[in-house]
Parts: C-alpha cells; sequence; structure tokens
C-alpha cells in the first residue's frame, strides 16, 4: 500500500542552467543533478511520479524546423514536437534515476508514459492564446514572427517568446496505466511538457490540437486524480516572492489557500514565470490535496523538512 506520493514537477528550464550553454551535454548534467534530488525522495520513503517542462526544447525543435522548411523537409506539427520531447526528456530522466538510484543501493525501474490530456475543442484558450512556446528573442525577432502570422508577447522580463493556445486540462488518458505502473513500484515519468493535447472527435476518435497545456496545471491534475499527497512543483527560485525583483519584495514561506488566493487577484505573480506554479498549487490544495511546495531542485530535501520553499497549505 503506497503511504506517501508526491507528484514532482520540474520545470524544462531546469534541465538547461544557463541560457547561453544550452548544449545537449550541458542538458544531461542539469538532469542528473535534477535526478540526483529526486531520487533522496525516493530514498526518503516517498513514492514518485514526476512530471516535467519542455518550453526550451520545443523552442530549439520548432526552430530546426523552420531551417530545415527552408530545405524542403517537412515540418513537425507541435503535438509531435510534444511527443518527442516527452521521450526524449522522459529518457534522460530515466537513465538520471536509475545511476541515481543504483548509487543508493535501490534497484527500482524508472518508466516514461508518453502521455495524451483530453482538452474540449471549445475551450475559450484557442481564441486568446497566451502559452510561451520556444526560446527567447528580442523584440525586434518577435516582431518578425509576428509578422509571418504568430502572435508574441514579453515574457515576464526575460525577454519575448511567441505563445499559442493553452486549454485546461481535462483528462489524462493514459492514467490507468500511469497508475499500475506506480502501484508495481516503478518510478514513472509522465505528462511531459502538460502531455500531448487531444480532443474527442464525434466518431469517439482522438486528434492532436495546435496548443500547449500547461505543464503544472496538468500536474495538479494528475495529483487530485491519484490522489497524492504532495505536489512538488520545482522552479528556477527557492521562494515564490511577492512584488518579485522590487526594492520591497518579501518571500513566502507558508501560505494559506486563502491567501493565495488573494495574492493572486492582485497579480503579484508573472503569467508567463510564478503565476502557472501558483495556480497549480491553489488547484491541488483547493481540491482537497493536503499540500503543495514550490522550491528550486537543489532546497527540495530541505523543503520537505519544512526548512525552506513555499508551502501552500488548506488553512
Amino acid at each position: 500500500m503506497i503511504e506517501k506520493l508526491a507528484i514532482v514537477a520540474v520545470g524544462g528550464n531546469s534541465l538547461i542552467e544557463n541560457p547561453k550553454e544550452p548544449g545537449i551535454a550541458r542538458q544531461w548534467e542539469a538532469a542528473r543533478k535534477t535526478c540526483d534530488h529526486i531520487a533522496n525522495m525516493v530514498t526518503g520513503g516517498w513514492n514518485i511520479v514526476v512530471t516535467h517542462g519542455n518550453g526550451p526544447q520545443v523552442g530549439y525543435i520548432m526552430r530546426r524546423g523552420e531551417i530545415a522548411a527552408k530545405e524542403g523537409i517537412h515540418d513537425v506539427p507541435l503535438d509531435l514536437i510534444v511527443a518527442d520531447t516527452q521521450g526524449s526528456i522522459g529518457y534522460m530522466l530515466q537513465q538520471g534515476l536509475d545511476d541515481a538510484l543504483r548509487r543508493r543501493g535501490m534497484n527500482r525501474t524508472c518508466a516514461t508514459v508518453i502521455t495524451q490530456v483530453r482538452v474540449d475543442a471549445d475551450d475559450p484558450a484557442f481564441k486568446n492564446p497566451t502559452k510561451p512556446v520556444g526560446g527567447f528573442m528580442t523584440e525586434a525577432e518577435a516582431r518578425k514572427f509576428e509578422a509571418d502570422g504568430w502572435q508574441v508577447m514579453e515574457d515576464a522580463g526575460r525577454g519575448w517568446r511567441r505563445v499559442v493556445a493553452s486549454p485546461v486540462p481535462r483528462a489524462i488518458m493514459e492514467i490507468n496505466a500511469i497508475q499500475a505502473l506506480m502501484l508495481s513500484g516503478y518510478v514513472v515519468i509522465a505528462c511531459g511538457g502538460g502531455g500531448v493535447p487531444v480532443v474527442r472527435q464525434p466518431d469517439g476518435s482522438l486528434r492532436g490540437v495546435y496548443s500547449v497545456i500547461d505543464k503544472d496545471r496538468c500536474s495538479a491534475l494528475l495529483a487530485q486524480t491519484l490522489r497524492a499527497d504532495l505536489l512538488m512543483i520545482s522552479t528556477g527560485v527557492e521562494k515564490v516572492f511577492l512584488n518579485f525583483g522590487k526594492p520591497d519584495q518579501r518571500e513566502l514561506d507558508r501560505v494559506t489557500l486563502e491567501e493565495a488566493r488573494d495574492y493572486l487577484k492582485q497579480g503579484h505573480f508573472g503569467v508567463g514565470s510564478m503565476l502557472p506554479k501558483v495556480e497549480a498549487a491553489i488547484d491541488f490544495v483547493g481540491n482537497g490535496g493536503p499540500r503543495a511546495i514550490i522550491t528550486d531542485p537543489a532546497h527540495m530535501e530541505a523543503a520537505l523538512r519544512g526548512e525552506t520553499g513555499t508551502h501552500v497549505v488548506p488553512s
């Protein structure tokens, strides 16, 4: 019987610690560091399902596709790019976790599930694209993409990015497989990049749609569905801040659900950065989850001990 289950959401940017050095070798280094921290959770008695972002990686594939298209090579649709990155990042995390667990004397099999997530075809998000995809650009570069028909936006002071629709995840199609593997003792990697967004057709079939599901929101849905004890959201900072980057910035330690909702309404969190993480924490705790923690990979264990991180709790 599972005693403690944690959904650990790893940010896509966690695999690229320095945007100026995004090469594969550096991504492997970052993945192995993150896997060391997750392995410590496993040795500490946690059952783990890992989710991950894929924003920068999607951007690189999109860019390669643009270059290849000039040579007459077919482009890759966005749903296949998400599936591609689920496989490649899942492979890195599988290997990193396997190595880290073996060093700790644990023989646990890690498995990646290529995950489809159902969304509604009439979701309002399709009329208002807001989800950043791809790499960061200057405004001048972004305007060129805008001229080609893309929508662009400035992303939390970090640069400009293209944006696509981000519909609400409604159901995780492979949830039975994820749960079966988890109950059999596997360390599961699932819902990568928020899952491949699909819609149900009138004849009952599934088809991919041009959009990106927010990884943190999907992680909250996964945590709710599996009745997890903890949603751990890994990001680039040790704690969430109010008035981030301003002289009066203030770190948040323990936040009640009511307080978190108030801060959200006050507009404290950036759309492309902390906002979806706080929303995911609110979704999980607001739907009966015991606790959500937001912190960076290096402080995951300390956050579990209550020493750091931002903890969102019912009251």
